[in-house]
């Protein structure tokens, strides 16, 4: 669902005292991945530790073995010590990331004072679509902290890690299409390990696939959104009323199933329409719509947009769509 279409990386050797501050991706997205609806921050820790926060949020100690995500492009910043002033503010960051989208920096990025404490991180930064409708990063916490698994052997994440330094230091054919998957299916490991330590009776999309009826009828919406669904037909497939079905799914995704299912098909259809060029019409069937002024009627009270016009690239940002809708409720909780 997260659909990867850039990523760049490189690994920080820092010694004490260091720190850095990330502005909003926003201010950085054009110029490392222009070609992005929105960017994701991730850092990879191979050695040492430092504290990470958001403006207005408590400070996060990282150590070894852990991974932090910023899936909102929310600014942040990764320090040495909290409270620290950082060696890169806002515009030497900002100038720091023109000139490694230009090319002139190396993989390897020496800073900090020369102190004894080391510090080691992959930086990473990956494109993706967020329009119309992003359920996953829309169920992600401003901040997501993976900690590394104690007293458990090399897993599969330590593995994509050692695949992804082995091939940056190497200039070879396949090079930006091999960085693309190893970050995808890193990006994949994490949501899988946040995913595994949520608890009991926490709301949101993630927690709704743990849940017995929402998970499944997630996955019928999911494989089958054609299918002229109703809530009933939902309600039998998963073995429980309409009324517990109605109500279980708005209490952990946040709509009903069928204002979730519009929103799936959208996202479909735009994904569609934006990647081959499809027509209208037959995007239109694809996600269940017999109707093309219907599709395209729904299309555009998700989007903001007809279809044909998304079609073309020429989509404005959607700030009171749904989908943006869904994504603030998720944040305030």
């Amino acid at each position: 669902m997260v659909k990867l279409t850039g990523a760049l990386f490189f690994l920080v050797d820092a010694t004490f005292p260091w720190g850095i501050e990330v502005p909003s991706a926003d201010s950085f997205a054009a110029i490392i991945l222009p070609r992005a609806q929105h960017v994701v921050s991730y850092h990879i820790v191979v050695k040492g530790a430092g504290w990470a926060g958001i403006p207005g949020g408590a400070s996060t100690r990282f150590a070894a073995g852990d991974i932090l995500v910023l899936p909102h492009g929310d600014p942040y910043s990764m320090l040495s010590r909290p409270g620290q002033p950082p060696e890169y503010d806002r515009d030497a960051t900002l100038l720091f990331f023109r000139e490694m989208a230009a090319g002139r920096l190396p993989f390897v990025i020496e800073e900090g004072g020369g102190g004894l404490e080391r510090a080691q991180f992959v930086c990473g930064f990956l494109g993706c679509d967020i329009r119309p409708f992003n359920p996953v990063l829309s169920a992600l916490p401003s901040l997501l902290h993976v900690k590394r698994r104690e007293a458990t052997p090399e897993g599969l994440l330590d593995r994509l890690v050692e695949l992804t330094l082995a091939e940056a230091r190497t200039r070879r054919a396949g090079a930006d299409c091999m960085r693309l998957r190893l970050s995808e299916l890193m990006f994949v490991e994490v949501v899988r390990r946040y995913l595994e330590s949520l608890p009991q009776g926490q709301r949101g999309w993630l927690s709704g696939l743990l849940d017995p009826t929402v998970g499944r009828v997630l996955s019928l919406l999911h494989e089958q959104p054609a299918r002229p669904w109703t809530l009933q037909a939902l309600a039998e497939e998963s073995a429980v009323s309409r009324a517990v079905l109605a109500e279980r799914f708005a209490h952990l995704v946040g709509c009903p199933p069928m204002q979730y299912l519009t929103l799936w098909r959208m996202q479909i259809a735009a994904r569609r329409l934006a990647d081959g060029g499809m027509k209208v019409a037959a995007a239109a069937h694809e996600v269940g719509y017999e109707s093309e002024a219907a599709f395209s009627r729904a299309f555009k009270k998700v989007t903001g947009v007809p279809p044909a016009r998304w079609r073309s690239h020429q989509t404005p940002a959607i700030s009171s769509s749904p989908a943006s809708w869904i994504t603030r409720r998720e944040r305030a909780r």
